[in-house]
């Protein structure tokens, strides 16, 4: 798969310490409740079931996911929207950006500055998601071909060992049968969510242009109203 790119890696570990630090309880909360406008029952809305695991993980308490979760029904509360906004980043690199929000009036403009302070541009919507496929990314811990066959018996379109893990691709509709057949197996997993994974990588091999991809990434993931990101962007080994 072109998706696999050592960026992704170190993505996940940087999400791993936000998660030791607390500091997405924001943006996972915002996940709860754009998940649970689906059903307020995780039993019957894999969606929302993946949001709380994913919430439980980072050791959010459950009165904030329980709060997320009613907020569904706070005619009161300002509503959440979904909202993809696309750019370039130095080098060409092409950028998704997944939010969050109740206020595009506020989102929109921190987006573009955050683009526009670190090299990068946003772009017309449609011009840059074209290169990525959304796809179902689950991280468990466990490697080696018993697992390996595991997977793609589940329904996995692809796996790739990454040091003492194993990340598994899967449809974007068959996350959550993936994701139960290897939990009921008893694998252990760090993650299950879906994604953007780019068609193609772009190789990055110049220093200076690296650290301003990184700069621009990380100011992005900053931004309250960020849910994720993703990028075509690679390093060369």
């Amino acid at each position: 798969m072109a998706g696999h790119n050592k960026w992704s890696k170190i993505k996940r570990g940087k999400a791993v310490e936000d998660a030791k630090r607390g500091a997405i309880f924001t943006k996972i909360g915002n996940q709860i409740a754009i998940a649970a406008r689906s059903g307020t029952d995780p039993s019957t809305n894999s969606a929302l079931a993946m949001a709380i695991e994913k919430a439980k993980a980072a050791n959010m308490p459950g009165s904030n996911i329980e709060k997320a979760i009613a907020r569904v029904a706070d005619k009161s509360a300002a509503q959440l929207q979904e909202v993809l906004y696309e750019g370039y980043g130095p080098g060409g690199t092409a950028i998704l950006v997944e939010c969050a929000t109740d206020n595009t009036n506020r989102t929109y403009p921190e987006v573009r500055n955050a683009f526009n302070k670190h090299g990068g541009n946003i772009a017309d919507k449609g011009s840059v998601a074209f290169q990525f496929t959304r796809k179902g990314v689950i991280v468990a811990k466990a490697t080696g071909d018993d697992f390996m066959m595991q997977a793609l018996d589940a329904g996995a379109e692809d796996v790739q060992e990454e040091d003492d893990v194993t990340v598994v691709y899967t449809a974007q509709t068959d996350l959550a049968k993936v994701r139960d057949a290897l939990k009921e197996a008893g694998a252990e997993l760090e993650q299950a969510e879906l994604s953007y994974e780019p068609n193609n990588t772009i190789e990055v091999t110049d220093e200076a242009t690296i650290g301003k991809i990184e700069r621009l990434m990380d100011a992005l993931d900053d931004l309250d109203d960020v849910s994720n990101t993703y990028t075509n962007f690679d390093i060369k080994d």
